[in-house]
Parts: structure tokens; sequence; C-alpha cells
């Protein structure tokens, strides 16, 4: 489901909060999802640091147009099917969703707003779920 119109402000003014220190978060977010989940370090192919920026344009571009579902929908179908072909699962995108949202907490601190851990956990759940949807799975 698509997170609320107040959720979904939350979650871009925190994502625009972290632009200056984005790639520190970018290199962070792998970091905790190595320890969370080290199994899937061998998903990832090539160097980290550019993979981290990569993921963190992906993702605003992903925030840009998350309550416009015609726009949202062929970017999240490419994207969904490239993951699937590297071998991402269904189960990897948990870990994922937790190193993202302790990344945002620990990188942010005090300038994360209350309410913003549950709006970017209903955000990245959506995420997560057409990206199962779209792999194939």
């Amino acid at each position: 489901m698509v997170p609320t119109p107040e959720r979904i402000a939350l979650i871009r003014d925190s994502f625009h909060q972290l632009a200056p220190e984005q790639e520190a978060a970018s290199q962070l977010f792998y970091q905790r999802l190595f320890e969370i989940a080290p199994d899937l370090r061998t998903l990832f192919r090539g160097e980290i640091e550019s993979q981290g920026m990569r993921f963190m344009t992906t993702l605003g571009v992903i925030l840009d147009h998350i309550d416009n579902a015609a726009a949202l929908r062929p970017h999240m179908e490419r994207l969904a099917k490239g993951h699937a072909a590297l071998g991402v699962k269904p189960e990897h995108f948990v870990p994922m969703g937790e190193a993202l949202v302790r990344t945002m907490e620990e990188t942010l601190g005090d300038r994360f707003p209350p309410g913003a851990r549950a709006a970017w956990e209903d955000a990245y759940s959506h995420i997560a779920g057409l990206m199962i949807e779209f792999s194939g799975d």
C-alpha cells in the first residue's frame, strides 16, 4: 500500500536532509546490511562505493515517484528484473529494509523526526512489495 501523504512528506524531507551526507550514508547502508546478513555480500560485484551511490540515486528516483503509480511502475519493473537476475530473492528485502532504516536513523540522528521510522518502514514495505511482485517470484 502506498504510504500516506504525511508519511511521504516525512520520507522525502529526511531523504533531502541526508543529501549532504549521502556518500557516507551509502557506505553505512552496506556496512549495516553486511552486519545483518553477511551472506548477501556475495550478491554484490564490483566496488561497494559506486554501488552505494547508485543505490542512493535510485532510492531518490523511487521516492520522487512513490505516490505516482504510473510513473513508478516501469522503473520498478526494470529494477526488479535486474535484481532478480543477480540472485536477489524475496527474503533478502527484509535485511535490506532494516539496514536502510538504521542508516537513516544513525546518519540523521536528532534530525530524524518522530514518526520517520514508521514512515520509512511503510515506504520500504511498499517498495519491496513491488520489487517482489515484478521480479516474477
